[in-house]
């Protein structure tokens, strides 16, 4: 199959293309993408070297899946093009994903929503995608009323150049380009991304408006504090959850520890739970610290960690093009519509 990334020699791109090795996609043709100033450099796959191209170039190529990572203006403006091209675009940004017309999958969820004519697919944000793959095998049997979260987010998050600050802070390096708009290191910023006219940032309100949307669910009530911290590992998670019916805390272990995608790490007495350290460079979710909320009925808390850049963002899109190929959505390359 012939695959695009687009964004390749980013953050995520370059992970994008780790996972797909590792994975074992059958790429017939590679065709990474990126900006003007990047095109003619090179990207390793699988040992071998792959020259960039231009947006203009990749369409042309005929890619059956374009993987985005390029940011969301650039999505909004150029998955429209691949889409026409009969190339399906599978999107990282946040450009599409509370958009009605558009899939919005985490694959544990939702994928069985696919079609041939989804030409254009968002990909969730990093932080909802851990907490409903943890929310899907509870609310499908107890119900989920209401949601607490405080997140606990990777630098990572925001781009090579927060984790160049990071190390740059660390090392007392000066000449840097900040990020952020204080010291992240040895530091905790409650601020990601733009701060709304209700008082929340866009990042949770994120949370809030696409956890509805995947688990299909209006009804969900969903309330969250992002914070940026000093590591790299992956996202962390607290969440406390209301359900309408009444659970045993041994039955949530069970169907965690049954469900697709998910590792539990809940032996606290040998001091076992979820770290972003362990996390990292892993593709499941992991749940510890699963316990009763003492302080009103039917209510859990859980703490919920995976690493941001694989099934947070990279991951989770190479597992919908392998949905996609799996049930033959797709044709081994692009097909004009």
């Amino acid at each position: 199959m012939k695959i695009a990334v687009v964004g390749a020699t980013g953050l995520v791109g370059s992970e994008i293309l780790k996972v797909l090795a590792e994975r074992n996609f059958p790429v017939s043709e590679l065709i990474p993408v990126a900006s003007e100033r990047s095109v003619g450099k090179q990207v390793e796959f699988k040992g071998k070297s792959y020259t960039v191209v231009s947006f203009e170039d990749a369409i042309a190529a005929k890619p059956a899946i374009a993987i985005f990572s390029a940011g969301g203006s650039t999505s909004l403006s150029l998955a429209p093009k691949f889409a026409e091209a009969g190339i399906t675009v599978i999107d990282n940004s946040s450009a599409w994903r509370m958009d009605p017309s558009k899939k919005l999958v985490v694959p544990e969820i939702n994928a069985n929503t696919l079609t041939p004519e989804d030409k254009i697919i968002a990909n969730p944000n990093c932080s909802t995608i851990q907490m409903v793959v943890a929310l899907k095998p509870l609310h499908d049997r107890f119900t989920v009323k209401r949601v607490v979260v405080s997140t606990y987010q990777s630098v990572t998050g925001t781009g090579k150049a927060a984790v160049d600050q990071l190390f740059a802070e660390r090392t007392g390096q000066q000449d840097v380009e900040k990020v952020y708009p204080h010291p992240i290191d040895l530091n905790v910023l409650p601020h990601i991304d733009v701060f709304l006219d209700n008082g929340y940032t866009k990042e949770e309100m994120k949370m809030v408006n696409e956890t509805k949307k995947i688990m299909g669910d209006d009804s969900i009530q969903v309330t969250a504090t992002t914070v940026r911290i000093p590591t790299i590992g992956g996202h962390s998670e607290a969440v406390n959850v209301e359900f309408e019916n009444e659970f045993e805390v041994s039955e949530v272990v069970d169907l965690l520890t049954k469900a697709e995608g998910i590792v539990v790490q809940d032996d606290p007495a040998n001091k076992i739970y979820p770290m972003p350290l362990t996390a990292h460079g892993k593709d499941e979710v992991f749940v510890g610290r699963i316990r009763r909320d003492e302080s009103q009925p039917k209510t859990l808390n859980m703490w919920i960690v995976a690493d941001n850049l694989r099934k947070g963002a990279a991951t989770n899109a190479v597992q919908i093009a392998e949905y996609l190929m799996k049930h033959n959505l797709v044709e081994s390359e692009a097909v004009a519509v």
